[in-house]
């Protein structure tokens, strides 16, 4: 890894590390510089009423994610779901609570503060059906072909290498399974230089790929059925949006 791109991932982990301090005593998180930061294109506003109020006010308070994948990646009773930079463990209780006693739900972050938060937040649920893992999104420590669902919420354009991200993905994935993401996307008339300009690394946006990056990105990473569908605009040009993809039966 390149000495730039390890400054920014330790960027975005010292961000993280200070968003899941300040909610433990007692404050509430946010992702990006202002005026991102305020509105309400991030944060626990994007999920049902109902659903924040059967979590621990900790879990919602260090939402930081620009959607809601639960609510999208339609999970079944039984399965095995993966959240991508899982954070504070929001997304990973909501997917337990829809797989129910025979699934499991497994979030990965690289953040000890964050995975401290979400082990606090998983036993004051009472979810027996998780696991918190420590790693980094492009290198997943699971067995490959074992997960039948991959989440994420707003985490994947922080990764400073995105091809490996989708590979990790495609391989811990069992035929037949497939993501169900909520991202920062760019319009595909946007360079790099311009989406740096509308926010930092760490804040969300300046690392998002374009519509067309991301679709490339996960075909040549062997994904197909690939949707992008944004929701919301988070900036200009700069979308959130809700990707699906499916890992093939046969290759």
């Amino acid at each position: 890894m390149s000495e730039q791109s390890t400054d920014l991932r330790e960027t975005v982990r010292r961000r993280y590390a200070a968003a899941a301090t300040q909610v433990t005593e007692g404050g509430t998180a946010c992702c990006g510089p202002e005026p991102v930061e305020a509105d309400e294109n991030f944060g626990s506003t994007l999920y049902a009423a109902d659903e924040r109020a059967a979590l621990p006010a900790e879990a919602v308070a260090a939402s930081l994610g620009c959607g809601n994948p639960t609510a999208v990646a339609e999970l079944r009773e039984g399965e095995r779901v993966l959240d991508l930079g899982s954070g504070g463990g929001i997304d990973v209780l909501l997917s337990a609570r829809r797989v129910g006693p025979g699934g499991k739900a497994y979030g990965l972050d690289m953040t000890d503060e964050m995975l401290a938060l979400a082990l606090a937040n998983a036993e004051q649920a009472g979810a027996a059906n998780v696991e918190f893992l420590k790693g980094t999104i492009e290198a997943i420590p699971l067995p490959a072909d074992t997960i039948d669902v991959v989440i994420s919420n707003c985490v994947i354009n922080l990764s400073v290498d995105k091809p490996a991200v989708f590979a990790e993905t495609f391989r811990v994935l069992r035929p037949g399974g497939r993501i169900g993401v909520s991202d920062i996307v760019a319009d595909d008339t946007l360079t790099p230089e311009q989406r740096a300009e509308r926010g930092d690394y760490a804040g969300c946006i300046a690392g998002a790929l374009s519509l067309t990056e991301y679709r490339t990105g996960l075909a040549a990473a062997g994904f197909t059925d690939i949707e992008i569908t944004p929701t919301h605009p988070v900036a200009d040009g700069m979308h959130s949006a809700i990707i699906r993809a499916t890992k093939p039966t046969t290759r």
